[in-house]
């Protein structure tokens, strides 16, 4: 005897039948993809483009004696008032002042390694060859650029019995780079005058970036100065270009 299927449970045999198959196989077209190269170019004019401004290398409870500050606003006269930019201030009274710009970066392939170039404007007003209290103002401050899978932020630690604001990643000390930060310059202005001058510094050499489980990195610029008294930055321009490392095996 013939036994005669309605077409819905026909339908729904095909349909499960389907579905084993596809269960059953995999596809290339599962596979994630990530960009070569991440191109970040930060003016200010809109606003801060995610940037965070931060200290370190001080002594806790001392912000105000140091004068910190950090803001987005005009660049300074002589130079083109109608253009914005970020603003870090700092009186270093420790002879060691770290101020610090950080932005965090996502997207990118987890746990994997980029090459990281860096290419920053910056405004100074100090000219070369300047002397000044435990070092040039100008050539003892140290401009750094470098990453972290980690959130660069100060943390307190005791030391000769005080308490210290150090940052959590390894940005080296004044004129020595760290695993995490390189020295790409410093902040003189390239002239005989001290009035605030536009400088462009570039990284002359690729530096490694490495990202997270989440495919996140965290960006860092920074002066790291030995000049004990205070400096202005402002800081026009970041660019960054994350080269991804295909030498090394992908995530799928």
């Amino acid at each position: 005897m013939m036994i005669a299927l309605k077409i819905p449970t026909v339908c729904a045999l095909m349909s499960a039948f389907a579905l084993l198959i596809c269960v059953g196989c995999s596809s290339d077209d599962d596979t994630v993809t990530y960009d070569d190269v991440l191109e970040i170019n930060d003016n200010f004019d809109l606003d801060r483009n995610s940037w965070q401004g931060g200290f370190a290398d001080y002594d806790v409870g001392e912000d105000d004696l140091f004068e910190l500050g950090f803001e987005r606003t005009t660049l300074p006269q002589p130079l083109d008032t109608d253009q914005m930019a970020l603003k870090l201030k700092g009186t270093n009274r420790s002879d060691d002042l770290f101020m610090f710009l950080k932005k965090k970066v996502d997207g990118l392939a987890p746990n994997t390694t980029y090459n990281a170039r860096f290419s920053l404007e910056i405004a100074s007003n100090v000219a070369d060859n300047l002397v000044g209290i435990g070092g040039s103002p100008g050539e003892s401050v140290f401009i750094k650029v470098g990453s972290a899978t980690v959130e660069p932020q100060k943390t307190i630690v005791t030391e000769a019995n005080r308490d210290i604001y150090r940052i959590n990643v390894d940005k080296g000390v004044q004129s020595n780079g760290g695993q995490n930060a390189v020295v790409i310059g410093d902040f003189s202005n390239d002239t005989d005058q001290s009035v605030y001058t536009l400088k462009t510094l570039q990284q002359e050499t690729d530096m490694v970036a490495q990202t997270n489980a989440n495919g996140e990195l965290w960006l860092l610029v920074g002066t790291d100065s030995g000049f004990e008294g205070t400096t202005t930055i402002y800081y026009n321009e970041i660019n960054v270009d994350l080269q991804l490392n295909r030498t090394a095996e992908l995530p799928q």
